[in-house]
């Protein structure tokens, strides 16, 4: 057959697509089958928690600027000396092993979505904080309330996200005391997955709370224990080095009463918040971690906690936070050990990057700290998808991109089909030597399942590549986003709660002028 005679090329781009969309029914969370990677022995282990019971009995933590925490932290047994509080050897690991839960479940006003957290359960939750937002037709700028609509309905119609996030981004068009009321309706009005709570003022920890209870109506209170079903889980960092503030423990204080679950971080730059060194910062990071959890329990035994990790090098040049490198990944293995030997969840973050572009920069570096989360066995992935400029901007490329990785993680997670199907040995058989396997049955039977489809990534020929338009990644990712966005269909919300919650946020908003702290 000459070339002018081929036959030609059936389907194309959209056909191509639509195979790359299809994907296994979404799972609430991920249950790994496979272990985690350890990179300390038994004696490692054992020397950074001795480091760490020196901090809190030698050094201290200092809680700023609340008597009240002071004084819960006496009766728990701490010495208390002004705002420095010092833990006897050993206290902080009693107390948090006596009575913090080693798995919880994060509820969700559709009861399908709720997320067992801890033990071997994952899952990823959206980028947090971003006061930036950037796409490729409109560059980087000030992130809107309608951006943070986006990226909700984004991440719900993200089968491989399993939190609606928190504040994916801040709506910088709200004041920043009312803010936090239209971010918590829009993850409750275009998502039913999980999401986490406001933590900027106690107050704010409260109308989540309040929030709630009404999205939750009866269901709020267990009847088999009489304490309230966790809601939300929200993020409690720590003021690195060995300190917190009123700001944090006010909204812990607010969801350990409550028994929503708190993420105590400490949130380091090692070098400036930490040693530089791994050992160091583990141990420190140990340290501020437990003093916090103990509050925790100290205020509502029992109360959810995850321990939390959040550690970033340095440039030394420029002071600048740096990812994908491997001494942060290095403190990860570590601190995810030393959780599971406290017994308790815990949370680190993954996709992250300093490049301004959801470029090839941007792309290693994200893979480069979700790949040790995943590995580690994190609970809680924060900063999963979207995670640009070393978290100043939230990107609507880099999110589907991340969205992407997100679901090849939960495959290697799932670990290796050992069933008889997986064992293939039907098709050695039936195929035999120097034949094909394309036409044997058992490739029939298993094609469409047998490797990810990654809606993406571009695996043709220069040729048909260049038809298309040769297009990037990025370019794949803006066309990517813009029909899921075009796509969304909200999940049904039930129109009394609808209005009652409308009817709080108005109530909340009337009460107060607008502020800009």
């Amino acid at each position: 057959m000459s070339v002018s005679a081929k036959p030609k090329r059936r389907g194309g781009r959209e056909e191509r697509r639509a195979r790359g969309n299809e994907t296994a029914p979404s799972k609430p969370y991920v249950t790994r089958k496979i272990p985690c990677f350890e990179v300390l022995d038994e004696a490692g282990y054992q020397l950074l928690e001795e480091n760490a019971d020196t901090i809190l009995e030698e050094i201290g933590i200092e809680f700023r600027d609340m008597p009240e925490a002071l004084e819960i932290l006496a009766k728990g047994g701490a010495l208390v000396d002004g705002e420095r509080v010092r833990f006897p050897r050993g206290l902080c690991r009693s107390i948090i092993q006596a009575s913090a839960p080693a798995e919880y479940t994060h509820h969700s006003r559709n009861p399908e979505k709720n997320v067992q957290i801890g033990g071997k359960n994952t899952v990823f939750v959206p980028a947090y904080g971003s006061p930036f937002v950037f796409d490729l037709d409109k560059g980087r700028r000030y992130a809107t309330l309608e951006d943070f609509h986006n990226f909700v309905k984004l991440a719900y119609s993200s089968p491989s996200l399993h939190l609606s996030g928190g504040t994916i981004c801040e709506p910088v068009d709200v004041p920043v005391n009312k803010r936090h009321l239209d971010m918590l309706y829009a993850h409750i009005k275009y998502s039913d997955k999980p999401f986490m709570g406001s933590v900027t003022a106690p107050e704010r920890a409260q109308d989540t709370v309040d929030m709630i209870k009404i999205i939750a109506g009866d269901n709020f209170i267990n009847p088999e224990t009489g304490r309230p079903r966790t809601y939300a889980t929200s993020l409690i960092n720590a003021n690195s080095p060995m300190t917190f503030d009123d700001t944090m423990l006010g909204a812990a204080k607010v969801y350990a009463e409550n028994n929503q679950a708190c993420i105590i971080t400490p949130f380091i730059l090692a070098g400036a918040m930490s040693p530089v060194t791994v050992a160091g910062t583990a141990a420190q990071s140990l340290a501020e971690a437990m003093a916090g959890m103990t509050f925790v329990q100290l205020v509502n035994p029992g109360a959810p906690v995850v321990f939390g990790s959040f550690a970033s090098s340095m440039s030394m040049q420029s002071g600048a936070p740096t990812f994908g490198t491997p001494e942060p990944a290095l403190v990860l293995y570590i601190m995810a050990g030393l959780a599971r030997r406290l017994g308790v969840p815990f949370r680190s973050g993954g996709g992250l990057c300093g490049s301004k572009l959801p470029d090839a920069q941007a792309a290693s570096e994200a893979l480069s700290t979700l790949m040790p989360a995943v590995m580690a066995g994190v609970n809680f992935v924060l900063h999963t998808a979207g995670w640009m400029e070393g978290g100043l901007a939230m990107g609507y490329e880099k999110f589907m991109m991340d969205v992407d990785q997100a679901a090849m993680m939960e495959i290697v997670m799932g670990g290796v089909d050992l069933s008889e199907n997986g064992q293939a040995m039907d098709a050695i058989r039936e195929v035999g030597p120097g034949v094909h396997f394309l036409g044997c049955a058992h490739t029939q039977a298993n094609f469409k399942s047998a490797f990810y489809r990654s809606p993406l990534t571009d695996n043709n020929s220069f040729e048909q590549w260049e038809s298309e338009g040769s297009l990037d990644h990025a370019q794949r990712a803006n066309i990517r986003w813009k029909k899921v966005l075009e796509e969304y269909q909200p999940p049904h919300l039930d129109p009394l709660i609808d209005e009652s919650l409308l009817e709080f946020i108005k109530q909340r908003k009337d009460s107060m002028p607008d502020a800009a702290y």
